[in-house]
Protein backbone atom coordinates (compact mmCIF):
# COMPACT_ATOMS: atom_id res chain seq x y z
CA UNK A 1 0.00 0.00 0.00
CA UNK A 2 2.59 2.47 0.86
CA UNK A 3 4.31 1.68 -2.58
CA UNK A 4 1.55 2.43 -4.06
CA UNK A 5 1.29 6.22 -2.45
CA UNK A 6 5.21 6.58 -3.12
CA UNK A 7 4.47 6.38 -6.91
CA UNK A 8 2.00 9.11 -6.91
CA UNK A 9 3.83 11.56 -4.26
CA UNK A 10 7.73 12.38 -3.67
CA UNK A 11 8.40 12.61 -0.24
CA UNK A 12 11.60 12.87 1.54
CA UNK A 13 12.79 13.57 4.99
CA UNK A 14 12.32 16.85 7.06
CA UNK A 15 16.37 16.66 7.29
CA UNK A 16 16.76 17.11 3.51
CA UNK A 17 14.07 19.77 3.19
CA UNK A 18 15.68 23.22 1.53
CA UNK A 19 14.62 26.44 1.36
CA UNK A 20 13.24 26.70 -2.16
CA UNK A 21 14.60 28.92 -4.93
CA UNK A 22 13.60 32.18 -5.16
CA UNK A 23 11.29 33.70 -7.60
CA UNK A 24 11.42 36.44 -9.83
CA UNK A 25 9.26 38.26 -11.45
CA UNK A 26 9.56 40.11 -15.02
CA UNK A 27 10.44 43.85 -15.42
CA UNK A 28 11.33 46.41 -18.19
CA UNK A 29 13.80 48.52 -16.81
CA UNK A 30 13.44 48.78 -13.42
CA UNK A 31 15.83 45.69 -12.25
CA UNK A 32 19.58 46.17 -11.03
CA UNK A 33 22.05 46.21 -13.34
CA UNK A 34 23.02 42.20 -14.50
CA UNK A 35 19.36 41.50 -14.31
CA UNK A 36 17.90 43.30 -16.65
CA UNK A 37 19.72 41.33 -19.63
CA UNK A 38 17.34 38.46 -18.38
CA UNK A 39 14.43 40.49 -17.58
CA UNK A 40 13.33 39.15 -14.16
CA UNK A 41 14.00 40.38 -10.42
CA UNK A 42 15.14 39.39 -7.16
CA UNK A 43 12.96 37.98 -4.45
CA UNK A 44 11.06 40.27 -2.76
CA UNK A 45 10.88 39.50 1.12
CA UNK A 46 8.16 39.73 3.16
CA UNK A 47 10.44 41.94 6.08
CA UNK A 48 10.44 44.65 3.00
CA UNK A 49 7.30 44.81 3.04
CA UNK A 50 6.94 45.71 7.03
CA UNK A 51 9.82 47.83 6.84
CA UNK A 52 8.41 49.45 4.28
CA UNK A 53 11.69 49.41 1.99
CA UNK A 54 11.73 48.17 -1.73
CA UNK A 55 13.79 45.26 -2.68
CA UNK A 56 17.15 47.34 -3.04
CA UNK A 57 16.89 48.58 0.58
CA UNK A 58 15.31 51.68 -0.52
CA UNK A 59 12.09 53.57 1.36
CA UNK A 60 8.99 52.93 -0.53
CA UNK A 61 7.71 56.46 -1.85
CA UNK A 62 4.19 57.96 -1.96
CA UNK A 63 2.35 56.76 -5.31
CA UNK A 64 3.59 59.04 -8.29
CA UNK A 65 0.31 60.80 -9.22
CA UNK A 66 1.30 60.73 -12.66
CA UNK A 67 1.81 56.81 -12.68
CA UNK A 68 0.34 54.62 -14.95
CA UNK A 69 -4.07 53.98 -13.52
CA UNK A 70 -5.87 50.65 -14.15
CA UNK A 71 -4.96 47.19 -12.69
CA UNK A 72 -2.09 47.14 -10.79
CA UNK A 73 -0.37 44.48 -7.56
CA UNK A 74 -1.57 45.69 -4.17
CA UNK A 75 2.05 46.71 -2.56
CA UNK A 76 1.35 45.94 1.24
CA UNK A 77 -0.67 43.02 3.24
CA UNK A 78 -3.60 46.00 3.97
CA UNK A 79 -3.66 46.65 0.57
CA UNK A 80 -4.26 43.09 -0.17
CA UNK A 81 -6.55 42.26 2.20
CA UNK A 82 -8.58 45.49 1.04
CA UNK A 83 -8.45 45.09 -2.75
CA UNK A 84 -11.58 42.92 -2.73
CA UNK A 85 -14.68 44.91 -3.95
CA UNK A 86 -15.94 47.02 -0.77
CA UNK A 87 -19.56 45.27 0.98
CA UNK A 88 -22.26 47.42 0.22
CA UNK A 89 -22.64 48.76 3.85
CA UNK A 90 -26.35 48.45 5.57
CA UNK A 91 -26.49 52.46 5.24
CA UNK A 92 -26.00 52.74 1.49
CA UNK A 93 -29.96 51.22 1.62
CA UNK A 94 -31.01 54.79 3.22
CA UNK A 95 -30.66 56.62 -0.18
CA UNK A 96 -32.45 54.39 -2.41
CA UNK A 97 -35.75 54.79 0.22
CA UNK A 98 -38.02 57.29 -1.62
CA UNK A 99 -39.64 59.68 0.73
CA UNK A 100 -41.97 62.23 0.59
CA UNK A 101 -39.28 65.14 0.84
CA UNK A 102 -36.31 63.04 -1.05
CA UNK A 103 -35.99 63.22 -4.09
CA UNK A 104 -37.38 66.91 -4.30
CA UNK A 105 -39.37 66.77 -6.87
CA UNK A 106 -41.40 64.24 -4.97
CA UNK A 107 -43.48 66.20 -2.74
CA UNK A 108 -44.98 67.74 -6.23
CA UNK A 109 -45.55 64.55 -7.39
CA UNK A 110 -47.47 63.60 -4.71
CA UNK A 111 -49.66 67.04 -4.18
CA UNK A 112 -50.25 65.87 -7.78
CA UNK A 113 -51.67 63.01 -6.78
CA UNK A 114 -53.85 64.59 -4.41
CA UNK A 115 -55.23 66.84 -6.68
CA UNK A 116 -56.26 64.13 -9.06
CA UNK A 117 -57.96 62.48 -5.92
CA UNK A 118 -59.72 65.14 -5.12
CA UNK A 119 -61.44 65.90 -8.43
CA UNK A 120 -62.27 61.90 -8.17
CA UNK A 121 -63.77 62.95 -4.88
CA UNK A 122 -65.48 65.50 -6.67
CA UNK A 123 -67.37 62.94 -9.23
CA UNK A 124 -67.97 60.12 -7.14
CA UNK A 125 -69.79 62.15 -4.23
CA UNK A 126 -71.99 64.43 -6.25
CA UNK A 127 -74.23 61.26 -7.86
CA UNK A 128 -76.27 61.03 -4.83
CA UNK A 129 -77.12 64.76 -4.36
CA UNK A 130 -77.91 64.84 -8.16
CA UNK A 131 -79.60 61.35 -8.57
CA UNK A 132 -82.87 62.70 -7.33
CA UNK A 133 -82.63 66.13 -10.00
CA UNK A 134 -81.62 63.69 -12.74
CA UNK A 135 -84.54 61.21 -12.19
CA UNK A 136 -86.95 63.93 -12.67
CA UNK A 137 -85.19 65.80 -15.48
CA UNK A 138 -85.14 62.14 -17.42
CA UNK A 139 -88.23 61.11 -16.05
CA UNK A 140 -86.74 57.71 -15.17
CA UNK A 141 -87.11 55.11 -12.16
CA UNK A 142 -84.18 54.18 -9.47
CA UNK A 143 -83.03 50.92 -11.76
CA UNK A 144 -82.79 52.67 -14.92
CA UNK A 145 -80.71 55.73 -12.84
CA UNK A 146 -78.60 53.44 -11.49
CA UNK A 147 -77.10 52.03 -15.04
CA UNK A 148 -74.45 55.74 -14.24
CA UNK A 149 -73.25 53.18 -11.66
CA UNK A 150 -72.92 50.64 -14.31
CA UNK A 151 -71.01 52.88 -16.64
CA UNK A 152 -68.41 53.81 -14.39
CA UNK A 153 -67.92 49.89 -13.53
CA UNK A 154 -67.27 48.81 -16.85
CA UNK A 155 -65.06 51.94 -17.43
CA UNK A 156 -63.16 50.48 -14.62
CA UNK A 157 -62.44 46.99 -15.43
CA UNK A 158 -62.25 47.31 -19.12
CA UNK A 159 -59.14 49.75 -18.28
CA UNK A 160 -57.60 46.79 -15.72
CA UNK A 161 -56.45 45.38 -18.92
CA UNK A 162 -54.75 47.80 -20.48
CA UNK A 163 -53.12 50.17 -17.80
CA UNK A 164 -49.59 48.30 -17.68
CA UNK A 165 -49.76 48.60 -21.51
CA UNK A 166 -50.65 51.90 -22.17
CA UNK A 167 -47.84 52.60 -19.07
CA UNK A 168 -45.29 50.93 -20.72
CA UNK A 169 -45.44 52.40 -24.18
CA UNK A 170 -46.18 55.76 -23.21
CA UNK A 171 -44.38 56.69 -19.65
CA UNK A 172 -46.14 57.63 -16.41
CA UNK A 173 -46.23 61.33 -17.25
CA UNK A 174 -48.68 60.88 -20.53
CA UNK A 175 -50.77 57.99 -19.25
CA UNK A 176 -51.64 60.24 -16.72
CA UNK A 177 -52.47 63.17 -18.90
CA UNK A 178 -54.19 60.56 -21.55
CA UNK A 179 -56.49 59.39 -18.26
CA UNK A 180 -57.55 63.06 -17.78
CA UNK A 181 -57.90 63.72 -21.19
CA UNK A 182 -60.38 60.71 -21.75
CA UNK A 183 -62.19 62.11 -18.23
CA UNK A 184 -62.20 65.62 -19.70
CA UNK A 185 -64.26 64.57 -22.33
CA UNK A 186 -67.13 62.70 -19.99
CA UNK A 187 -67.51 66.28 -18.89
CA UNK A 188 -67.88 67.77 -21.55
CA UNK A 189 -70.22 65.52 -22.61
CA UNK A 190 -72.24 66.25 -19.70
CA UNK A 191 -72.23 69.73 -19.51
CA UNK A 192 -74.32 69.68 -22.30
CA UNK A 193 -77.04 67.90 -20.93
CA UNK A 194 -76.90 65.13 -23.27
CA UNK A 195 -79.80 62.62 -23.71
CA UNK A 196 -79.45 59.64 -20.84
CA UNK A 197 -77.92 56.83 -22.94
CA UNK A 198 -74.98 59.63 -23.47
CA UNK A 199 -74.67 59.95 -19.74
CA UNK A 200 -74.04 56.84 -19.56
CA UNK A 201 -71.26 56.74 -22.07
CA UNK A 202 -70.42 59.65 -20.00
CA UNK A 203 -69.63 57.92 -16.96
CA UNK A 204 -67.71 54.91 -18.62
CA UNK A 205 -64.81 57.41 -19.36
CA UNK A 206 -64.83 58.37 -16.63
CA UNK A 207 -64.66 55.44 -15.09
CA UNK A 208 -62.08 53.77 -17.20
CA UNK A 209 -59.79 57.11 -16.64
CA UNK A 210 -59.99 57.21 -13.08
CA UNK A 211 -59.13 53.69 -13.18
CA UNK A 212 -56.04 54.47 -15.09
CA UNK A 213 -54.92 57.39 -12.85
CA UNK A 214 -55.97 55.30 -9.57
CA UNK A 215 -53.68 52.34 -10.53
CA UNK A 216 -50.48 55.04 -11.00
CA UNK A 217 -50.97 57.27 -8.35
CA UNK A 218 -51.75 54.10 -5.43
CA UNK A 219 -48.65 52.48 -6.66
CA UNK A 220 -46.81 55.82 -6.30
CA UNK A 221 -47.79 56.33 -2.96
CA UNK A 222 -47.79 53.27 -1.68
CA UNK A 223 -44.03 53.10 -2.59
CA UNK A 224 -43.44 56.92 -0.85
CA UNK A 225 -42.22 56.65 2.47
CA UNK A 226 -43.99 56.53 5.13
CA UNK A 227 -46.60 54.93 2.79
CA UNK A 228 -49.72 54.73 5.18
CA UNK A 229 -49.45 58.69 5.78
CA UNK A 230 -48.76 59.16 1.93
CA UNK A 231 -51.73 57.08 0.99
CA UNK A 232 -53.65 58.62 3.89
CA UNK A 233 -53.21 62.47 2.56
CA UNK A 234 -53.74 61.41 -0.97
CA UNK A 235 -57.53 59.33 -0.47
CA UNK A 236 -58.04 62.03 2.30
CA UNK A 237 -57.94 64.59 -1.09
CA UNK A 238 -60.57 62.53 -2.16
CA UNK A 239 -62.79 62.96 0.89
CA UNK A 240 -62.13 66.74 0.51
CA UNK A 241 -63.56 66.37 -3.01
CA UNK A 242 -66.23 64.49 -1.35
CA UNK A 243 -67.49 67.42 1.37
CA UNK A 244 -66.88 70.34 -1.24
CA UNK A 245 -69.08 68.30 -4.40
CA UNK A 246 -72.57 67.56 -2.37
CA UNK A 247 -72.17 71.46 -1.19
CA UNK A 248 -71.89 72.93 -4.47
CA UNK A 249 -74.28 70.31 -6.46
CA UNK A 250 -76.60 70.82 -4.07
CA UNK A 251 -76.49 74.31 -3.66
CA UNK A 252 -77.05 74.47 -7.60
CA UNK A 253 -80.10 72.68 -8.27
CA UNK A 254 -81.58 73.55 -4.58
CA UNK A 255 -82.12 77.05 -6.84
CA UNK A 256 -83.53 75.67 -9.17
CA UNK A 257 -80.13 75.48 -12.16
CA UNK A 258 -79.79 72.46 -14.12
CA UNK A 259 -78.16 69.81 -12.86
CA UNK A 260 -75.38 69.74 -15.70
CA UNK A 261 -74.35 72.71 -14.67
CA UNK A 262 -72.00 71.35 -11.72
CA UNK A 263 -70.12 69.93 -14.36
CA UNK A 264 -68.29 72.78 -15.26
CA UNK A 265 -66.04 72.79 -12.11
CA UNK A 266 -65.65 69.42 -12.99
CA UNK A 267 -64.14 70.65 -16.45
CA UNK A 268 -61.90 73.16 -14.96
CA UNK A 269 -60.51 70.95 -12.47
CA UNK A 270 -59.80 68.70 -15.05
CA UNK A 271 -57.70 70.81 -17.37
CA UNK A 272 -55.60 71.90 -13.67
CA UNK A 273 -54.86 68.06 -13.31
CA UNK A 274 -53.61 68.11 -16.99
CA UNK A 275 -50.97 70.91 -16.32
CA UNK A 276 -49.86 69.57 -13.00
CA UNK A 277 -49.51 65.85 -14.00
CA UNK A 278 -47.41 66.78 -17.11
CA UNK A 279 -44.73 69.06 -15.08
CA UNK A 280 -44.22 67.07 -12.10
CA UNK A 281 -43.97 63.52 -13.70
CA UNK A 282 -42.00 64.37 -17.07
CA UNK A 283 -38.91 63.84 -15.85
CA UNK A 284 -40.34 60.86 -14.30
CA UNK A 285 -38.75 57.62 -15.52
CA UNK A 286 -40.01 53.99 -13.90
CA UNK A 287 -36.41 52.63 -13.16
CA UNK A 288 -35.92 55.23 -10.94
CA UNK A 289 -38.56 53.23 -8.14
CA UNK A 290 -36.45 51.21 -6.39
CA UNK A 291 -38.11 52.22 -2.58
CA UNK A 292 -37.32 50.59 0.69
CA UNK A 293 -34.93 48.00 -0.57
CA UNK A 294 -30.93 47.95 -0.36
CA UNK A 295 -28.26 47.62 -2.90
CA UNK A 296 -28.22 43.44 -2.86
CA UNK A 297 -32.09 43.54 -3.10
CA UNK A 298 -32.39 46.05 -5.44
CA UNK A 299 -29.83 44.11 -8.02
CA UNK A 300 -32.13 41.27 -7.34
CA UNK A 301 -35.92 42.96 -8.24
CA UNK A 302 -34.18 44.32 -11.45
CA UNK A 303 -32.78 41.00 -12.32
CA UNK A 304 -36.43 39.13 -11.43
CA UNK A 305 -38.35 41.87 -13.49
CA UNK A 306 -36.19 41.41 -16.26
CA UNK A 307 -36.53 37.16 -16.48
CA UNK A 308 -40.41 37.15 -15.32
CA UNK A 309 -41.70 40.49 -17.50
CA UNK A 310 -40.71 39.02 -20.53
CA UNK A 311 -44.51 40.66 -21.92
CA UNK A 312 -47.58 42.42 -20.27
CA UNK A 313 -50.09 39.64 -20.64
CA UNK A 314 -47.47 37.59 -18.57
CA UNK A 315 -47.40 40.49 -15.91
CA UNK A 316 -51.31 40.36 -16.28
CA UNK A 317 -51.08 36.46 -15.62
CA UNK A 318 -49.14 36.29 -12.70
CA UNK A 319 -51.28 38.65 -11.36
CA UNK A 320 -54.71 37.20 -11.76
CA UNK A 321 -52.63 34.13 -10.47
CA UNK A 322 -51.61 35.78 -6.97
CA UNK A 323 -53.71 35.20 -3.77
CA UNK A 324 -53.19 38.78 -2.96
CA UNK A 325 -54.78 40.32 -6.55
CA UNK A 326 -58.05 38.11 -6.19
CA UNK A 327 -58.83 38.36 -2.50
CA UNK A 328 -57.67 42.11 -2.94
CA UNK A 329 -60.04 42.74 -5.88
CA UNK A 330 -62.64 41.29 -3.80
CA UNK A 331 -62.01 43.27 -0.76
CA UNK A 332 -62.00 46.53 -2.78
CA UNK A 333 -65.30 45.37 -4.39
CA UNK A 334 -66.93 45.51 -1.10
CA UNK A 335 -65.52 48.63 0.30
CA UNK A 336 -66.68 50.50 -2.62
CA UNK A 337 -69.68 48.50 -3.28
CA UNK A 338 -70.62 49.94 0.34
CA UNK A 339 -68.83 53.65 0.25
CA UNK A 340 -70.68 54.21 -2.80
CA UNK A 341 -74.17 52.83 -1.83
CA UNK A 342 -74.29 54.76 1.15
CA UNK A 343 -73.17 57.64 -0.92
CA UNK A 344 -75.52 57.61 -3.20
CA UNK A 345 -78.50 56.14 -2.13
CA UNK A 346 -78.67 57.71 1.69
CA UNK A 347 -80.19 60.91 0.66
CA UNK A 348 -83.11 59.06 -0.92
CA UNK A 349 -83.51 56.78 2.06
CA UNK A 350 -83.89 60.31 4.48
CA UNK A 351 -86.04 61.64 2.23
CA UNK A 352 -88.61 58.60 1.89
CA UNK A 353 -88.07 57.44 5.71
CA UNK A 354 -87.03 60.39 7.15
CA UNK A 355 -89.13 63.06 5.48
CA UNK A 356 -85.72 65.06 4.92
CA UNK A 357 -86.07 68.12 2.53
CA UNK A 358 -84.24 67.59 0.01
CA UNK A 359 -82.92 70.72 -0.74
CA UNK A 360 -81.31 70.63 2.97
CA UNK A 361 -81.12 66.31 3.46
CA UNK A 362 -78.31 66.56 0.50
CA UNK A 363 -75.58 68.28 2.48
CA UNK A 364 -75.75 65.06 4.87
CA UNK A 365 -73.73 63.01 2.01
CA UNK A 366 -71.25 65.87 2.49
CA UNK A 367 -70.84 65.18 6.40
CA UNK A 368 -70.44 61.41 5.10
CA UNK A 369 -67.43 62.29 3.27
CA UNK A 370 -66.22 64.52 5.51
CA UNK A 371 -66.18 61.48 7.97
CA UNK A 372 -63.91 60.16 4.97
CA UNK A 373 -61.66 62.57 5.01
CA UNK A 374 -60.74 63.02 8.82
CA UNK A 375 -60.17 59.64 9.51
CA UNK A 376 -57.68 59.61 6.51
CA UNK A 377 -56.21 62.53 7.54
CA UNK A 378 -55.97 62.07 10.76
CA UNK A 379 -56.53 57.81 11.87
CA UNK A 380 -54.11 56.57 9.57
CA UNK A 381 -51.02 57.85 11.96
CA UNK A 382 -52.76 55.25 14.22
CA UNK A 383 -52.16 52.94 11.48
CA UNK A 384 -48.57 51.72 11.77
CA UNK A 385 -48.36 51.78 15.98
CA UNK A 386 -51.65 49.61 15.64
CA UNK A 387 -50.67 47.18 12.64
CA UNK A 388 -52.46 47.61 9.64
CA UNK A 389 -54.50 44.67 8.87
CA UNK A 390 -55.73 44.99 12.78
CA UNK A 391 -56.71 48.19 12.44
CA UNK A 392 -58.58 47.49 9.52
CA UNK A 393 -60.29 44.52 10.93
CA UNK A 394 -61.32 46.75 14.33
CA UNK A 395 -62.69 49.65 11.63
CA UNK A 396 -64.80 47.55 9.53
CA UNK A 397 -66.17 46.02 12.91
CA UNK A 398 -67.17 49.80 14.39
CA UNK A 399 -68.93 50.48 10.76
CA UNK A 400 -71.14 47.72 11.36
CA UNK A 401 -72.39 49.41 14.42
CA UNK A 402 -72.98 52.53 13.42
CA UNK A 403 -74.89 51.24 10.28
CA UNK A 404 -76.86 49.57 12.41
CA UNK A 405 -77.35 52.61 14.38
CA UNK A 406 -78.56 54.27 10.82
CA UNK A 407 -80.80 51.88 10.44
CA UNK A 408 -82.45 51.05 13.61
CA UNK A 409 -82.40 55.18 15.00
CA UNK A 410 -85.89 56.47 13.79
CA UNK A 411 -84.61 60.24 13.88
CA UNK A 412 -83.39 62.11 11.22
CA UNK A 413 -80.89 63.82 13.17
CA UNK A 414 -79.76 60.55 14.51
CA UNK A 415 -78.67 59.07 11.19
CA UNK A 416 -77.15 61.76 9.98
CA UNK A 417 -74.46 61.68 12.83
CA UNK A 418 -74.60 57.72 13.08
CA UNK A 419 -73.51 58.32 8.64
CA UNK A 420 -70.98 61.00 9.67
CA UNK A 421 -69.13 58.72 12.20
CA UNK A 422 -69.42 55.83 9.71
CA UNK A 423 -67.20 57.32 7.20
CA UNK A 424 -65.02 58.66 9.89
CA UNK A 425 -64.16 54.43 10.44
CA UNK A 426 -64.65 53.88 6.75
CA UNK A 427 -62.28 56.18 5.67
CA UNK A 428 -58.75 54.99 6.42
CA UNK A 429 -59.43 51.58 5.64
CA UNK A 430 -58.95 52.14 1.53
CA UNK A 431 -55.50 53.56 2.55
CA UNK A 432 -54.24 50.80 5.04
CA UNK A 433 -55.38 48.17 3.08
CA UNK A 434 -53.23 49.40 -0.22
CA UNK A 435 -50.46 49.70 1.95
CA UNK A 436 -51.06 45.88 3.10
CA UNK A 437 -51.46 44.57 -0.64
CA UNK A 438 -48.10 46.54 -1.93
CA UNK A 439 -46.60 44.79 0.90
CA UNK A 440 -47.50 41.32 -0.19
CA UNK A 441 -46.75 41.19 -3.88
CA UNK A 442 -44.00 41.19 -5.87
CA UNK A 443 -42.68 44.35 -6.73
CA UNK A 444 -42.58 43.81 -10.77
CA UNK A 445 -46.58 42.69 -10.92
CA UNK A 446 -47.65 45.49 -8.10
CA UNK A 447 -48.81 48.48 -11.52
CA UNK A 448 -50.90 45.19 -13.28
CA UNK A 449 -52.07 43.89 -9.65
CA UNK A 450 -53.29 47.37 -8.21
CA UNK A 451 -54.87 48.38 -11.45
CA UNK A 452 -57.01 44.89 -11.52
CA UNK A 453 -57.83 45.64 -7.86
CA UNK A 454 -58.98 49.38 -8.82
CA UNK A 455 -60.58 48.42 -11.52
CA UNK A 456 -62.32 44.58 -10.70
CA UNK A 457 -62.47 45.40 -6.88
CA UNK A 458 -63.99 49.19 -8.00
CA UNK A 459 -66.99 47.53 -9.97
CA UNK A 460 -68.03 46.75 -6.62
CA UNK A 461 -69.19 50.51 -6.65
CA UNK A 462 -71.30 50.10 -9.42
CA UNK A 463 -72.89 46.72 -8.74
CA UNK A 464 -73.94 47.07 -4.91
CA UNK A 465 -75.41 50.44 -6.02
CA UNK A 466 -77.20 48.91 -8.96
CA UNK A 467 -78.49 45.88 -6.72
CA UNK A 468 -79.54 48.43 -4.17
CA UNK A 469 -81.13 50.51 -7.10
CA UNK A 470 -83.03 47.52 -8.10
CA UNK A 471 -84.10 46.36 -4.72
CA UNK A 472 -85.26 49.89 -3.91
CA UNK A 473 -87.54 49.84 -6.90
CA UNK A 474 -89.11 46.49 -5.56
CA UNK A 475 -88.68 46.92 -1.66
CA UNK A 476 -87.79 50.28 -0.88
CA UNK A 477 -84.51 52.55 -0.07
CA UNK A 478 -84.22 50.95 3.32
CA UNK A 479 -82.40 48.33 1.67
CA UNK A 480 -79.39 49.78 1.82
CA UNK A 481 -78.57 49.31 5.39
CA UNK A 482 -78.76 45.02 4.83
CA UNK A 483 -76.65 45.48 1.54
CA UNK A 484 -73.90 47.42 3.41
CA UNK A 485 -73.76 44.94 6.33
CA UNK A 486 -73.30 41.93 3.92
CA UNK A 487 -70.46 43.82 2.12
CA UNK A 488 -68.97 44.45 5.52
CA UNK A 489 -68.96 41.17 6.46
CA UNK A 490 -67.30 40.29 2.66
CA UNK A 491 -64.64 42.68 3.58
CA UNK A 492 -63.90 40.54 7.02
CA UNK A 493 -63.50 37.55 5.11
CA UNK A 494 -61.25 38.76 2.57
CA UNK A 495 -59.03 40.43 4.88
CA UNK A 496 -58.52 37.12 7.02
CA UNK A 497 -58.00 35.44 3.77
CA UNK A 498 -54.93 37.12 2.98
CA UNK A 499 -51.84 35.59 3.64
CA UNK A 500 -49.49 37.36 6.68
CA UNK A 501 -47.43 40.18 6.49
CA UNK A 502 -43.25 39.73 7.17
CA UNK A 503 -41.48 42.72 7.81
CA UNK A 504 -38.61 43.66 5.63
CA UNK A 505 -34.84 42.72 7.07
CA UNK A 506 -32.93 45.54 5.55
Amino acid sequence: MSSTFRSFFDIHPASKLTSPKPTYQKSKGNAPQGLQDVGVLPDIELEDFASNKNYDGRPISAPDQGAQKGPHTPKTPNELEMSRPPTPHRDDAVGLIRTWNSPPMTKWRILCCCLIYFSNGINDSVVGALIPYMETYYHISYTIMSLVFVGTAAGFIIAAFFTNTILGKLGRAKTLIVAELIQLSAYIILVCTPPYPLVVVAFFLVGYGAAINLALNNVFCANTHPSSVILGAAHGSYGVGGIVAPIVGTAIVSRGMLWSRFYFLAVGLRLCCIAMAAWAFWSYTEETEQPLLNTLEATASRQTAAEDAVSKLKDLKLALKNKVTIFGALFIFAYQGAEVSISGWFISYLINYRNGDPAKVGYVTAGFWGGITLGRFVLTHAAPRIGEKKFVVILTLGTVVLQLLAWLTPNLIGNAVAVCLLGLLLGPVYPCAQTIFSRLMPRHIQTTAIGFIGGAGSSGGAVAPFTTGILAQASGTWVLHPVCVGLYGAMLACWFALPKVHKRTE
